[in-house]
C-alpha cells in the first residue's frame, strides 16, 4: 500500500475528529480540503460562510486565489462520495455514549426547508413553497432527518426536492420523488439500513395529514407522533362531533377548573432552564380514532377553555394505549399515555433550534456552487461541522463545573456545562487564524443546553 503523505493538520480535536475520515479520501488535498472547510464553517457566525469567506480571502477577487479555487474544486470536481462521508458522521456519533449516542427514547424529526436561490442552472432550483419563509418564491427545497432527545440533537441525513420541471416528463417521470417520498426514505434508511434507535417519528401536519406517508410508516413498523390540522376532519354526520378540534370543544364545555378538568389530564413539561409549564391532554375518542383503535388522536394545549391557536396541538399516533390490546399486538411499539405522546410531539422543537445553528450559524444555505454534487457535499460538510461540536463535547479535557441560566443551575436537570482546561486552537503553533473556530463550537453547544425542550413527563395526573 501507498504510504500516505501527511497534512496540514486542524487545530487541536478536530484533528483528531477529521482523522476519523481519512480513509474516504484518496488524495492528499481533498484530506487538506476537509480540515480547511470545516475550520471556515466553525468561525464566528459575524463571518458568512462562502468559499471566499471559508478560504479567508476576499469576495470577488479572492475567489482566483489557490485557496479559494482548492475549495471550489473539493466541492465541484474532486472525487469523494458525500453519502459515504455520512454514512460514517452518522456512525461516530452512534458510537460515543459519553456525548452523542441518542437515547432509544428519541425521536426521528422529519422536516423540510428552503433557501432563496435564483438562476436556471442550479440544481434543484424552482419556484415553489418556502416554509420556513412562509411563502413562494426561488428556491431550493430540502427534506431533512434529525435525531433528538432531551439531552442532545443532530441531522441524520438530508434530500434535497427537485421541482417536477428539472424532468423530462414532469410529475410523471420515474425519477421525480415527491416530499412525502423522500421523507419515507429518509425514515427507512434511518431505521432500517441503520439501525438508529428512536421512540418515534414526529413531523408538522404537512405528513400528519398524508395517508400513504402514514400507512408507509406503519409498514416499517415504526411509531409516528404527527401533527394535524385544527380543520382535521372526517365523514359524520351533521350534528356529530367530526374533527379532533370539536372533540375539544365538546371536552372544554366540562371544563369548570382545573381541579375539574372533565376528560382533560393535567401533564408536567420540565424545561432545562428550570421552569415547568401545566398542559392538558385529551384522548379523542370518536370517530376513526380512540384508545383501543390502530390510531389515535390526541389534543394537548394550554388552555382547554379558550384553545389557543399556537399553544393547542393535535396529532395523530400509532402507539398503543397502555390499556390496548394493542400493546401485545404492537411488539414493535411500546405503548404510551397522554404524557409520553406530548413529551414525543414536544421534541420536533429541536428542528426549530437546528436552524439557528445549522443553517445559520454554520451556513447551511451560504453554498456558492451549482451542481447537485457540489450541493450535497456542502451540506454533508455542514453537517460535519455540527456533528464535531457533539463530537468534542465529550472528548475536550474537562472539568464539570456548575454553571447557571436564568438563576437555575443547568446541571440540576442533567447535564453540566463543560468548561476546557486547554486553550484549545490556541496551544498549536499557527494555529491563530482558527482559534475562534474551536471556541465558537463550544458556544453553539452552550446555545443548545440552554434552549434544551422539555424532559421527560413523569405521567398525566
Amino acid at each position: 500500500m501507498t504510504r500516505r503523505y501527511p497534512v496540514s493538520t486542524a487545530p487541536g480535536p478536530l484533528e483528531d475528529y477529521a482523522q476519523g475520515f481519512d480513509d474516504l479520501f484518496r488524495a492528499r488535498a481533498q484530506r487538506h480540503s476537509f480540515r480547511r472547510y470545516l475550520e471556515g464553517l466553525l468561525l464566528p457566525a459575524e463571518r458568512n460562510k462562502t468559499l471566499t469567506a471559508l478560504a479567508n480571502t476576499e469576495p470577488v477577487v479572492g475567489a482566483q486565489r489557490k485557496e479559494a479555487q482548492s475549495l471550489q474544486w473539493f466541492l465541484s470536481e474532486s472525487g469523494w462520495d458525500p453519502e459515504q462521508v455520512n454514512r460514517r458522521r452518522v456512525e461516530l456519533m452512534l458510537k460515543d455514549p459519553k456525548s452523542s449516542a441518542p437515547s432509544a427514547e428519541g425521536v426521528l424529526v422529519i422536516d423540510e426547508h428552503g433557501d432563496r436561490k435564483w438562476g436556471k442552472h442550479t440544481a434543484h432550483v424552482g419556484r415553489q413553497w418556502l416554509a420556513n419563509i412562509g411563502k413562494t418564491d426561488s428556491g431550493v427545497v430540502s427534506v431533512t432527518s434529525l435525531l433528538a432527545d432531551e439531552k442532545l440533537y443532530w441531522p441524520v441525513d438530508l434530500e434535497p426536492y427537485t421541482p417536477a420541471h428539472h424532468f423530462e416528463g414532469g410529475k410523471a417521470d420515474p425519477r421525480f420523488r415527491t416530499k412525502l417520498k423522500i421523507a419515507s426514505e429518509l425514515v427507512e434508511w434511518a431505521a432500517l439500513e441503520e439501525g438508529i434507535p428512536f421512540r418515534a417519528v414526529v413531523a408538522d401536519s404537512f405528513y400528519g395529514e398524508d395517508e400513504d406517508f402514514k400507512s408507509s410508516l406503519e409498514e416499517l413498523e415504526v411509531g409516528y407522533v404527527l401533527a394535524l390540522k385544527p380543520s382535521h376532519a372526517w365523514w359524520h354526520k351533521i350534528g356529530e362531533i367530526g374533527s379532533p378540534w370539536e372533540a375539544a370543544l365538546a371536552a372544554s364545555e366540562a371544563w369548570e377548573d382545573k381541579r375539574h378538568s372533565g376528560d382533560w389530564e393535567r401533564v408536567v413539561r420540565h424545561f432545562r432552564d428550570g421552569h415547568e409549564e401545566v398542559w392538558w391532554a385529551l384522548e379523542v375518542d370518536v370517530g376513526p380514532y380512540g384508545p383501543q383503535r390502530s390510531r389515535r388522536a390526541v389534543v394537548a394545549t394550554t388552555d382547554p377553555k379558550g384553545l389557543p391557536d399556537k399553544a393547542t396541538w393535535y396529532v395523530v399516533t400509532n402507539l398503543p394505549h397502555p390499556t390496548s390490546e394493542r400493546v401485545e399486538e404492537s411488539k414493535e411499539l411500546a405503548p404510551a399515555d397522554l404524557s409520553e405522546i406530548v413529551r414525543l410531539y414536544g421534541l420536533r422543537m429541536w428542528v426549530e433550534q437546528s436552524y439557528k445553528q445549522v443553517k445559520h450559524v454554520l451556513g447551511f444555505s451560504d453554498y456558492q456552487v451549482r451542481s447537485d454534487l457540489a450541493i450535497r457535499r456542502h451540506w454533508q460538510l455542514v453537517c460535519c461541522a455540527f456533528s464535531f461540536c457533539w463530537w468534542a463535547y465529550g472528548h475536550l479535557p474537562t472539568e464539570e463545573v456548575t454553571e447557571t441560566t436564568n438563576d437555575t443551575p443547568i446541571d440540576s436537570v442533567g447535564r453540566g456545562k463543560k468548561e476546557s482546561r486547554a486553550m484549545l486552537a490556541g496551544d498549536f503553533e499557527g494555529s491563530k487564524g482558527v482559534v475562534g473556530a474551536l471556541h465558537n463550537a463550544q458556544s453553539i453547544l452552550e446555545g443548545v443546553l440552554r434552549e434544551a425542550p422539555t424532559a421527560g413527563a413523569g405521567s398525566a395526573a
